[in-house]
């Protein structure tokens, strides 16, 4: 009786058995139209599926939304908009290739026991558009980054703005990291790398889109030139431009005047000096070149002073004749320059006397090393010539020098400007050393109105007076000079003037004058 039952579940089992591979005999040949057991195209398992439901699975997987972190800001993007192309056809094409297996039975047994004896998995074939990558990823560090800001000057209230910390994307450092997500199906995610900006120091750069505005009002010729007398940075506009030398051209002839002279200036000769700052008075600019000559020979000292500035390296500056003196037919009354014979700009300077923002906004910060006694290119030129009390003197001369209302009412009235001034009936300049309360400088500017009769001070000396101003803002950037303290002071000194002309006009028994231009000085 046991072997009975024992027989009979034999039976029983073997005939289940054979069910059961009957079954599986029967799921296999419907299977094969699917990828076999072991079969995964680029790390994605699609045994089972049919090609239509493994292109599916692998679009799902790899076209999934690619996370992108801008540092806490989340952007979803499609890996299309990335450049990233899936050739779906391909891989499967060589999916299709190890559907068949090495034998019926061998596929068989694979499919019963859910195993591969060779299993298959295709490589990703994919490819990225670089330029639609970096595109992308440059979007997003567009919008997302904020950029350091340098300091900036509000030249209308005068204060200053500080600069602020900023932060930027490395995008040729991000390119990889994104390109490499894209070919992930699990981890989607990837953080651009970012930089830290710090604020960026101030720099005479951040006055060039200011004095540039004030520049780009006046439909003239302008010239600037500034030089930082600590640093010895520099910033210019038109400086190595051929200009009309003016009274400007004073100031080197007070250097040469000291450099000839052998012993301290008398009374006499300090009399010449302070004639000529103060009451810019050619007569007695040119008694000065004398002195540079060595003789009563005004045509002489012009030339010696010529020579003597491109001995100095001043080759842009010279005196072909004197102030107020006429041409003379057996002697040249130009000079030819690196800056006059320019193609490209010509603004019809004077052709007898010129020189260029470059050439005296440099030789202003010699004479200036030179009275600090530090030494500099003037002294290393004139040897045992010129002494710091001597460049002090040109300076302290200078000082005196209060017509003119330039440079110095850019400034507030207490700072110091040692500067010589000088206009015509077209061209108005000054140039000058500014000692203000935290750095001092160097600023020359000319304004010019080429091939026209005549330039008003209305529309020079506003101009000149902000640009003045917005350089001492900058270099004085906690306590500015502000707009509203510039058109008071110029509003009482209007006043002062039409009281003064009111009580000559009422002495004389005549009306008081309307303000008058400019004089037509050198």
């Amino acid at each position: 009786m046991l072997k009975a039952i024992r027989r009979f579940l034999l039976t029983l089992l073997l005939v289940a058995a054979a069910l059961f591979l009957l079954f599986q005999a029967f799921l296999y040949y419907r299977s094969l139209d699917k990828y076999p057991t072991g079969t995964a195209v680029a790390g994605i398992p699609v045994a089972g599926l049919v090609r239509n439901e493994a292109a599916e699975r692998l679009i799902e997987q790899y076209m999934a939304p690619v996370y992108i972190f801008h540092q806490d800001e989340r952007v979803q993007v499609d890996p299309r908009e990335l450049g990233f192309m899936l050739d779906v056809d391909a891989m499967l094409a060589e999916a299709d290739s190890h559907k068949e297996p090495g034998s019926l039975f061998e596929g068989y047994a694979e499919f019963v026991i859910g195993r591969s004896l060779d299993p298959v998995d295709i490589p990703l074939q994919a490819t990225v558009d670089e330029d639609a990558l970096r595109q992308r990823v440059q979007t997003i560090a567009d919008f997302l980054d904020q950029p350091a800001v340098g300091p900036q000057l509000l030249v209308e209230g005068g204060a200053g703005q500080e600069g602020r910390p900023g932060f930027v994307t490395n995008v040729d450092a991000s390119l990889p990291l994104v390109e490499a997500v894209l070919y992930e199906t699990e981890q989607r995610e990837v953080h651009l790398v970012i930089e830290e900006q710090p604020a960026p120091e101030r720099n005479l750069e951040m006055l060039r889109g200011v004095i540039q505005n004030l520049l780009d009002s006046f439909d003239g010729f302008s010239s600037v030139f500034i030089m930082d007398l600590e640093t010895g940075e520099e910033l210019s506009f038109n400086a190595d431009v051929a200009l009309s030398g003016l009274s400007v051209l004073k100031i080197p002839i007070f250097v040469e005047a000291y450099a000839a002279m052998d012993q301290p200036p008398d009374a006499f000769v300090e009399s010449l000096f302070y004639e000529t700052a103060v009451k810019s008075s050619n007569y007695t600019a040119n008694q000065l070149l004398h002195i540079i000559a060595g003789q009563d020979n005004t045509y002489l000292g012009a030339d010696v002073f010529t020579q003597k500035m491109h001995d100095l390296g001043l080759v842009n500056t010279f005196m072909a004749v004197p102030y107020d003196a006429p041409d003379v037919a057996t002697r040249p009354n130009t000079y030819v320059t690196p800056a006059n014979s320019r193609t490209d700009i010509n603004v019809l300077p004077d052709i007898s006397r010129q020189t260029t923002a470059e050439d005296i906004g440099t030789l202003l910060s010699w004479i200036y090393y030179c009275a600090k006694g530090t030494g500099g290119a003037l002294m290393a030129a004139l040897p045992g010539k010129i002494t710091p009390q001597e460049c002090q003197a040109i300076i302290d001369v200078l000082e005196l020098n209060v017509e003119g209302n330039l440079i110095r009412y850019g400034v507030p009235e207490d700072v110091l400007v040692s500067h010589k001034h000088g206009w015509n009936f077209t061209d108005h300049s000054d140039a000058g050393i500014v000692f203000s309360p935290n750095r001092d400088y160097v600023l020359y500017i000319y304004m010019s109105k080429p091939g026209s009769d005549w330039l008003s001070s209305e529309i020079s000396f506003p101009i000149i007076r902000e640009v003045s101003r917005a350089v001492y803002n900058y270099f004085n950037y906690d306590d500015p000079y502000t707009k509203e303290a510039l058109e008071a002071r110029i509003a009482a000194a209007q006043a002062a003037a039409e009281a003064e002309a009111a009580a000559a006009a009422a002495e004389e028994g005549e009306q008081p004058a309307e303000e008058a231009e400019p004089p037509a000085q050198p």
